[in-house]
């Protein structure tokens, strides 16, 4: 499958790629693309190990006669982000992903596409498989589960690596370079909420909202979009005066991306329905005039619910968890005063879910300063404990501190100033790369990172613009023979 992906041009990056769509690669399932990698690796010749936690590492020794360069690691994550329209049916741990290409822009048939890091992984494979790039020693660093935890980077094997300069292939704009990035956290919230039996007058409803255009939590969570979690609670709080229950509720799939879809099974009673139809229309409205210009999708919908619903939340339960979700922090919490223009803090409510009365939440924080990640994560704690839930901090890593001062980067400007003419934006990302792990545990590791324009990450509207791969391949490639110099 993809064998059109071969056609295009750098070749050698792009038949790396149609290996990465053509290998189930979700995070947590990555085993089958390390077994792959690891078999090229010993084809070529080419020296692999892995750490502890499953990390993959393959090493390639220097052109002769630039063994006293520094090293080079070339660093990308090997997991992607497993979302599809609710309407096409995909296995991510078993189907390949279908691409195709479009107006200079490649894309996926209903999922997300795995540019963000399939690109990155593909350019770091090429690199080394590339005989006439001259080079000092090479490394390069797969790391596992980057989408769901950071688990790879934050497991890293410590005194392993062994190079001094790290280019993460892991950003998303042409023309930029990134020396900064948020930290965050995930958290995680559960409960167990009473319930008691429906009432003979009640009858179980399905709410739907869809339609929504999703993204990436970090890099799009200042455009306004909507997120089908915070809208869907809105909804309930308008329907609150027809004494909705709820029997359960699903909304959103990853903690990493702007949930797009939310669906509740309502307990209403009958002589409430048509009230609730004309509230619900009335706000549907409303919010479609909120998102006009960014996200003009949204859909709402009430029809009963066939489905086997003998038990809801009780009426209390229910208000007392719609009000703290209404409530919850979500989106921008606060712009960067030093950076201008940069979200500082934000929150996404990512992945929310009630059954049987068993209710677990899953919020992603984000900062560029870890002391407001902790802030954020304990307004949580402090709001959802008011309704008896337990709440838990996971996953946290730090943010990377940008040094503007970096002799590698004063390279890459260089170098992007004699090959394209312009001088290259120095940008700090509002997103979770994994160079504030790395530079934790190797902290005199110089770094940069950078990569091809892609849009639409973390959501089946995933692209990458054809003509920035061939741009970034050859920034890549003239950077590592300029840094075999020495």
């Amino acid at each position: 499958m993809n064998a059109h992906l071969e056609q295009l041009e750098p070749r050698l990056l792009w038949r790396h790629f149609r290996t990465l769509c053509n290998t189930p690669r979700p995070s947590g399932h990555e085993a089958a693309l390390v077994a792959t990698l690891e078999a090229w690796a010993e084809a070529r010749g080419l020296a692999h190990d892995r750490d502890a936690y499953g990390n993959l590492r393959i090493r390639k020794p220097a052109t002769p006669g630039h063994e006293a360069a520094p090293g080079v690691i070339l660093q990308g994550h090997l997991d992607m982000v497993a979302q599809a329209n609710a309407d096409h049916p995909h296995d991510f741990t078993r189907d390949p992903i279908d691409t195709y290409v479009d107006e200079g822009w490649l894309h996926a048939r209903h999922t997300t596409l795995g540019a963000d890091n399939g690109l990155g992984v593909a350019a770091a494979l090429a690199i080394l498989e590339d005989e006439a790039l001259v080079h000092g020693p090479l490394e390069a660093l797969f790391t596992l589960e980057e989408e769901s935890s950071m688990g790879g980077a934050l497991n890293l094997a410590e005194g392993w690596l062994e190079g001094r300069l790290l280019l993460n292939l892991d950003s998303e704009d042409r023309g930029q370079v990134y020396v900064g990035c948020a930290g965050g956290a995930d958290v995680v919230v559960e409960a167990q909420l009473p319930t008691s039996p429906l009432a003979e007058e009640e009858r179980p409803y399905r709410l739907a909202l869809t339609g929504l255009v999703g993204g990436h939590s970090g890099i799009d969570i200042h455009k306004g979009r909507g997120n089908a979690n915070r809208l869907l609670m809105r909804v309930l709080r308008t329907l609150a005066p027809c004494e909705v229950r709820l029997i359960d509720y699903q909304g959103g799939t990853l903690r990493n991306a702007l949930p797009r879809e939310a669906f509740a099974t309502l307990a209403l009673p009958e002589d409430e329905v048509v009230s609730a139809q004309a509230r619900l229309e009335a706000l549907a409205e409303e919010l479609r005039a909120e998102l006009k210009g960014v996200d003009e999708g949204l859909r709402l919908a009430l029809s009963p619910w066939e489905g086997d619903a003998e038990e809801a939340l009780t009426p209390t339960a229910s208000h007392l968890l719609v009000d703290a979700l209404h409530a919850a922090p979500c989106g921008v919490e606060r712009m960067s005063a030093e950076l201008p223009g940069v979200v500082e803090t934000s929150n996404n409510l990512g992945v929310v879910s009630l059954a049987a009365g068993r209710f677990h939440l899953c919020a992603l924080v984000r900062s560029l300063r870890d002391s407001a990640t902790r802030d954020l994560a304990d307004r949580f704690r402090a709001l959802f404990g008011l309704i008896g839930a337990r709440t838990r901090v996971e996953n946290a890593y730090p943010g990377w501190t940008p040094d503007p001062d970096s002799r590698l980067l004063a390279r890459f400007r260089d170098l992007h100033q004699r090959r394209l003419g312009r001088d290259p934006e120095v940008k700090v990302i509002h997103a979770g790369l994994e160079c504030g792990i790395l530079g934790g545990k190797y902290p005199a590791l110089e770094m940069i990172s950078f990569g091809p324009l892609i849009r639409g990450a973390h959501s089946p509207d995933e692209r990458v613009e054809l003509d920035s791969v061939e741009e970034f391949w050859g920034l890549l490639r003239a950077l590592v023979e300029e840094l075999a110099e020495g």
